[in-house]
């Protein structure tokens, strides 16, 4: 019961009167002399329609003088009507019991009412004085006697937070003890913390939002809950104290680090207040609160990053662990969630690329290279990427790029030439078209081609599909040399057994066997797949999910080559795409989607190191790869063309770019370029169709049940129980497994059964409820 419905219950009660022996009262008065339940009234109104009010007339209020209430009572008026069966109340502001009993001096307006305390009944105190809140609250002789503090405060607050109060529950009044901070509480919205920061955030704004209660309680609720006076003490001095963050400023000090951004204005006004004194033993504890300070440690961290290019690899190394240690905790910091921390945020990447490039992976053959690279070394190139990311600005983005290069890239540069002094007179893991064996697929399999998926790159991608309930199981992958779209497209087709390298190819692009057909321009290659019985999916295109399709989707190689580093800001909205273009796919009914690549890529910020080779010594020449004129000698290794081995081109030694300033490169030999990932997607779960499994036919011949279902039934047991989820209250002979084309049949063995209801279920070699439906054995 809400408080109000106590209050109302009080009032009726007091017309409550012996049928066999007394006439009914005419009304009930309510006199309230200093006016303390006025503001509840039109609250009352709405839950008590038997209420009227003395005052100015307006009837639309159910208020009217005297003589218009004698009228009410009468059933006289048209104006209001009032229920037939409920004695009226009347409500008397300025007007005290002792005012009606003493006819003789009664005020001439309120004359017309005092002969109805002789004929109706009033509702007042046993000891006959009017009911105040206090009482009424206070007492068991016809309150509610709760537990209520009775100092001048507490009335005050009460009063004013009196139509807040009538909506509480008694249940939960009755284990309280009520003073002013409760009823101050109940003014302000019930959370006090939640205004403060308001009032913090908005000033004067906040302030002139409430009404003079509102912000009298708020006043109240700051000086007993926080010692402090908003009206007095000023809002800069609230904020300092926020950010001091003691006693029980610390509530409120956590609250608004959950939403920072709900308050953009308590930064703004802690900058306007002096931070306390910076010692050497200042630290996050002490000064997390002002942003002037992790501004200050910004600065710091920025001056000792940009000093790391005087570092050796491993000097640079054991100094970025050692920052880590000093700024790590500022990303707890509210001022990290608010986008103010990018360095700090930056460190956590630096501090794990620091420990990734600690061991090299330059030993071995090339497959062990792979190896420890598909191991761990992959995050290196994760962590160089994601701390790029967190820059936010040019002066940011320089100190996270002297980093990365004192420490990632000697060891990228290391890694390479072991790989490609490992491959040197010997045999290129990726092969070549005439070794490498054809793929195998099956009706049902979708090909999604994605240009330039690095092998981090697949993994962040991986990690995105299973967060979205699909399943992608990895397979590593060596390219095609060179690592350029041109010649890795085609060796990733299933028709790469009919294309081969041309005659005096000078750009690595291949061509049709059979004719000798370029494939430049994709008209060649997408004819070659449609012979083949492959479907061609637009970008816009999911198909039926029947026969076999390719689609090729994603920009990440293109926006490598706009963007340069920057391209890492932009990479996690380029992998949802591709997430959504692949789920897309299996909702379209693929049983699985096959995301292959071309080829990977070299990122440094700054620029990879420039290697010169003379123009007059190539036919053309890109970043990392060139095709050498005949009889041509260079000092640069040359390596045979995959499509055809007879064709040498050269490429560019470790990490080294045949162009000058180039962030973003492929068309070498490093593990980054050549070691890829290839990743089988399906949804388990999924029908065919892409839609849960339905049951969408059941029918009974006498006691035979059939069904049919749309989906992919594989695996599936028809069965019929009284209970879906408890095999043992099975109804049928035996289970039996579903049929390929999607329908079953069991039988019910007990006749007494028929015109009971039961659930039919599908069920797989687990046991788990894959489909279900109500229906009547022997009905339908």
């Amino acid at each position: 019961m809400r408080l109000i419905e106590g209050l109302i219950k009080a009032i009726r009660k007091a017309s409550t009167h012996n049928a066999e022996v007394e006439v009914a009262p005419a009304c009930v008065l309510w006199p309230d002399k200093d006016r303390q339940w006025e503001t509840a009234i039109p609250l009352l109104q709405a839950e008590l329609p038997e209420l009227v009010c003395l005052g100015d007339y307006a009837p639309e209020k159910r208020t009217g003088p005297a003589i218009w209430l004698r009228c009410l009572i009468a059933r006289t008026t048209e104006d209001v009507t009032l229920p037939e069966d409920r004695i009226p109340v009347l409500y008397l502001p300025s007007v005290s019991r002792q005012d009606l009993r003493a006819i003789e001096s009664c005020p001439d307006h309120l004359k017309p009412l005092a002969e109805l305390q002789y004929r109706g009944a009033i509702w007042s105190q046993g000891n006959a004085k009017d009911w105040t809140i206090l009482a009424f609250l206070k007492s068991d002789q016809g309150g509610l006697g709760l537990d209520v503090s009775q100092d001048n405060d507490a009335k005050n607050a009460m009063q004013l937070a009196l139509t807040r109060l009538l909506d509480e529950d008694l249940n939960l009044l009755q284990e309280k003890q009520l003073g002013k901070d409760y009823f101050n509480t109940l003014l302000t919205g019930g959370d006090p913390v939640r205004d403060l920061l308001h009032w913090l955030d908005q000033g004067d704004v906040f302030k002139d939002s409430r009404s003079n209660a509102e912000w009298k309680a708020f006043v109240s609720v700051c000086k007993s809950t926080l010692a402090f006076d908003p009206q007095n003490d000023g809002i800069l001095e609230g904020v300092k104290r926020l950010a001091a963050q003691e006693g029980p400023w610390r509530s409120a000090w956590e609250r608004f680090c959950e939403a920072p951004k709900r308050y953009p204005g308590i930064p703004q006004r802690l900058c306007q207040c002096p931070m306390p004194p910076v010692d050497l033993l200042s630290d996050v504890q002490s000064h997390g609160g002002w942003p002037q300070w992790n501004e200050e440690q910004e600065e710091s961290l920025r001056t000792d990053l940009l000093a790391l290019d005087q570092c050796t690899a491993h000097d640079g190394r054991t100094r970025l662990l050692a920052l880590e240690q000093s700024h790590g905790p500022r990303r707890n910091l509210v001022w990290a969630e608010l986008g103010q921390a990018p360095l700090a945020m930056a460190l956590e990447h630096l501090s794990a690329l620091a420990k990734v490039t600690k061991t090299s992976i330059a030993a071995g053959t090339a497959e062990d290279m792979a190896a420890a690279y598909q191991h761990q070394g992959w995050m290196a190139d994760d962590a160089v990427l994601r701390a790029v990311a967190e820059s936010e600005n040019a002066k940011d983005l320089q100190a996270i790029t002297v980093a990365i290069r004192a420490i990632y890239q000697p060891w990228a540069e290391e890694s390479a030439r072991h790989l490609q002094k490992s491959v040197d007179g010997t045999t290129y893991p990726g092969g070549t078209c005439l070794s490498a064996a054809k793929p195998v697929y099956q009706d049902g399999d979708c090909i999604l081609f994605v240009d330039g998926l690095r092998f981090d790159v697949g993994k962040r991608l991986q990690d995105l599909l299973d967060q979205d309930g699909m399943t992608a199981a990895e397979s590593p992958c060596w390219t095609a040399l060179p690592s350029v779209t041109a010649t890795g497209k085609p060796a990733v087709t299933p028709v790469r057994d009919k294309i081969r390298g041309q005659e005096a190819n000078t750009d690595f692009e291949p061509g049709v066997l059979e004719t000798g057909q370029s494939l430049k321009g994709g008209y060649h290659l997408k004819k070659l797949l449609t012979d083949g019985g492959w479907t061609i999916l637009d970008p816009a295109e999911h198909g039926d999910g029947t026969g076999k399709a390719w689609c090729a989707f994603g920009d990440i190689d293109h926006e490598g080559h706009e963007r340069g580093c920057k391209l890492a800001r932009h990479l996690d909205g380029l992998l949802a795409e591709i997430r959504d273009r692949i789920s897309g796919l299996l909702d379209a009914g693929w049983k699985q989607v096959h995301v292959v690549t071309d080829h990977g890529w070299l990122l440094l910020p700054g620029g990879l190191p420039k290697v010169e080779l003379a123009a007059a010594l190539t036919e053309h020449k890109w970043g990392r790869c060139a095709s050498v004129k005949p009889g041509v000698k260079t000092k640069e290794r040359l390596y045979p063309w995959y499509w055809d081995p007879n064709q040498q081109f050269a490429l560019a030694d470790g990490i080294s770019c045949f162009k000058h300033g180039e962030e973003y490169a492929h068309g070498g030999l490093s593990l980054q370029e050549c070691l890829t990932l290839q990743l089988k997607v399906t949804r388990p779960g999924a029908s065919p169709s892409g839609n849960l499994i339905e049951i969408t036919d059941v029918v009974w011949k006498g006691l035979r049940c059939t069904v049919a279902v749309d989906g992919d039934v594989s695996g599936l047991v028809l069965d019929i129980r009284t209970q879906a989820g408890n095999a043992n209250s099975s109804v049928v002979l035996s289970s039996k497994p579903m049929k390929n084309n999607g329908t079953g049949s069991v039988v019910v063995e007990d006749e007494d059964l028929e015109g009971q209801d039961a659930v039919v279920v599908l069920v797989d070699e687990n046991g788990a409820l894959k489909a279900q439906t109500n229906t009547m054995i022997g009905k339908g």
